[in-house]
């Protein structure tokens, strides 16, 4: 039977480290949290690690795994326990040379399932998919549709994530079609009752399909 889904946390694309901190600290008590991805955009190298060494420990210290995006040169850096890459980044050879055999190497496949095929076949810890929902994140130039958690949860098992303005009201669909994590930022940023409520809501969302799965 497939594993419980669970969430793949990404940073705000701007954040004040003084007060991110302790919001970052809350979020990770309201329950189980896979990893977090600091993605931070139009910044220097220079404040990628000092924010990177800020925030590294207390991610790890929730036992959770601390996922640069992009970079995966500053990842080595920063001792980081993985990347992310997208299709116009390094590519994930060039992220697992950087990296080593033993860090996450996650790649973006947008809606296709050719490319995660081949990121998979690489070697890639995960696949990520999206757009699923519009997003003030990012303007999204792919659009997905759940159809492509069913099929890829079929056929590969590589696990893949969910992403593109997720929240706990519209998390269902995809949690029901397969997927392995549901990766959020403003769901859980901007979440009316906070963060730490945002990520304690997404787990009683994944243990009741979990549930039911079992039950089935």
């Amino acid at each position: 039977m497939r594993e419980r889904c669970r969430l793949y946390l990404i940073t705000p694309p701007a954040f004040d480290l003084a007060a991110f901190t302790p919001a970052l600290a809350d979020a990770l008590g309201g329950g189980d949290v896979a990893c977090v991805q600091l993605r931070l955009k139009d910044v220097s190298d220079a404040e990628v690690l000092r924010i990177g060494a800020a925030l590294k420990p207390i991610v790890q210290g929730a036992g959770a795994a601390f996922i640069l995006n992009d970079r995966p040169d500053l990842a080595a850096k920063l001792g980081a326990d993985g990347a992310h890459v997208g299709q116009g980044d390094a590519g994930y050879a060039d992220a697992r040379a950087a990296l080593g055999k033993d860090a996450i190497i996650g790649v973006t496949c947008h809606n296709s399932r050719h490319l995660a095929m081949e990121a998979a076949e690489a070697g890639a810890d995960y696949v990520a998919f999206g757009a699923f929902y519009p997003t003030r994140t990012k303007d999204p130039a792919h659009w997905a549709e759940p159809e492509i958690l069913e099929i890829w949860s079929e056929i590969a098992e590589t696990p893949c994530v969910a992403i593109g303005g997720v929240t706990v009201d519209n998390a269902e669909p995809l949690v029901r079609a397969g997927a392995d994590f549901l990766a959020v930022s403003a769901g859980v940023w901007e979440h009316p009752q906070g963060p730490r409520a945002a990520v304690a809501a997404f787990n009683a969302l994944f243990d009741s399909s979990s549930a039911r799965r079992a039950g089935a």
